[in-house]
């Protein structure tokens, strides 16, 4: 990190205002380099922080733009380097021949995520709070604005931290123990090493509970629309969606492939797999797509079972409920509510799934939809906001450390010796190092970090 850094910091279209960053030791020079301050004054020799009024320059000197410009001195800066900042007008030519000009200064461009990996190595943010940041710029709902936040403020990693503790503890109370006899420590007892590991196993538990949570809200909830043919399934994804999606058509069997979309649905995300109408058919290729069709349902954790309400209720309705709800959590959706309704049928079901009526064609049952949604995925749940596991890198991370925890349990109920066991300790604090970046190697590092956009 011996370089200085830049990159646009903010999306590629015309907009009200455009971010260079720079980071790195030579990033105030850099700046000050191609910016001209209105006072005449070097831009090196204003304070940290403060908001300066001048002129962007190009290699030959020629006035880009007027911009305000900012500089930040190490380690008191995002990165824990000198950065600096000019705020442009958004215009994509004049960000483009700024960077130009910060280039023929000696600065390259930034990677993916290259601002907020510094930022990690420097210790200003560990590995959770790093993870946190790409969390935040994805989040689609309040939800998940709060868990990124409050994992970015070190929720996540304090709790993670708790149960780190407990595991140091019983390391160094053995090796207190075992390196000064002559010292007045009480003796190391397998009563003590129990309730550690108890304690840690209990917070581990707990912790691994939360990813379910914490992974709908950070990656939505795979959600398949499952129905026969016509029922109205690409109808209600375009609904969802807000865009015509999915072909629609009045002729069954339209669509013959799975057609996927992300979609917001009252305070949850979902992954909207709309799929062919599934019937049994000679037609090959519809056929390949009631495969796919079961295949999605069998992946699905939300099944939207689509029947249309103007028509009677079928036996082959009745036994797509019933597969429905063995392999997820399904909602029966009547369709075309604006159409006259057929005899509803009485269902026999223990338990009974939420029903809604809808129309897609005049708004009605969406909202009731929406909330029975969110009553099968909460917004509150297991943890607290910013505490949750939320990929799956960390959840391997904290079962691994679970494993460990549970062999050295073992170890001890057989009569294993202290020194021996707590090699599994060792263990389960190198998997907990990991969830905050404690133990990673260079290649992980690098391979997170490439999930982040340029510029941050």
């Amino acid at each position: 990190m011996s370089d200085t850094i830049a990159a646009i910091a903010t999306p590629p279209v015309p907009s009200a205002i455009g971010i260079l960053r720079l980071s790195g030791p030579e990033a105030i020079a850099a700046a000050g380099a191609v910016f001209r301050a209105a006072s005449g004054r070097p831009l090196e020799e204003y304070p940290s922080r403060r908001l300066v009024y001048g002129t962007l320059l190009g290699p030959d000197g020629a006035a880009i733009d007027q911009v305000l410009a900012t500089i930040s001195r190490g380690p008191e800066s995002y990165t824990g380097e000198d950065t600096a900042e000019l705020q442009c007008h958004g215009s994509p030519m004049v960000l483009a021949l700024g960077l130009e000009a910060l280039f023929a200064r000696g600065v390259r461009q930034a990677g993916p995520g290259e601002f907020t990996r510094r930022a990690f190595l420097n210790g200003k943010l560990d590995l959770a709070q790093a993870e946190a940041v790409a969390d935040l710029l994805d989040a689609e709902t309040p939800a998940a604005v709060h868990q990124a936040a409050g994992q970015l403020s070190g929720a996540l990693s304090r709790r993670v931290g708790a149960i780190y503790d407990v595991l140091v503890d019983l390391m160094a109370h053995f090796h207190a123990v075992l390196d000064y006899p002559d010292e007045d420590i009480d003796p190391f007892r397998a009563e003590t090493i129990r309730t550690g590991l108890e304690r840690a196993q209990e917070g581990l538990n707990d912790l691994l509970r939360t990813y379910e949570r914490g992974r709908y809200l950070t990656g939505g909830v795979p959600c398949a629309l499952i129905g026969r043919p016509n029922a109205g399934k690409s109808s209600l994804l375009n609904a969802l969606v807000g865009y015509e999606r999915a072909i629609v058509t009045d002729v069954p069997g339209t669509t013959r492939d799975t057609v996927e979309a992300r979609c917001r649905l009252g305070n949850v995300t979902l992954r909207v797999i709309d799929t062919a109408g599934i019937r049994e058919t000679a037609d090959e290729v519809e056929r390949i797509g009631v495969e796919r069709s079961r295949a999605a349902l069998e992946q699905a954790e939300l099944v939207l079972l689509l029947c249309d309400g103007s028509v009677p209720f079928t036996a082959e309705d009745a036994a797509l409920l019933e597969e429905a709800m063995t392999h997820a959590p399904t909602i029966l959706v009547w369709t075309k509510g604006d159409l006259p309704a057929a005899p509803i049928p009485v269902l026999d079901l223990d338990p009974m799934p939420p029903v809604v009526e809808v129309s897609v064609k005049t708004g009605q049952g969406l909202d009731g939809l929406a909330k029975a949604v969110e009553a099968l995925f909460p917004a509150t749940g297991q943890g607290a906001a910013g505490e949750l596991l939320t990929n799956a890198r960390q959840a391997q991370a904290a079962q691994r450390a679970l494993e460990a925890v549970e062999r050295a349990g073992q170890a001890l109920e057989l009569g294993v010796t202290p020194d021996a066991l707590l090699t599994d300790v060792e263990q389960a604090m190198a998997a907990l190092g990991e969830l905050t970046g404690a133990n990673l190697r260079e290649d992980v590092t690098a391979r997170i970090f490439q999930r982040f956009c340029v510029g941050k």
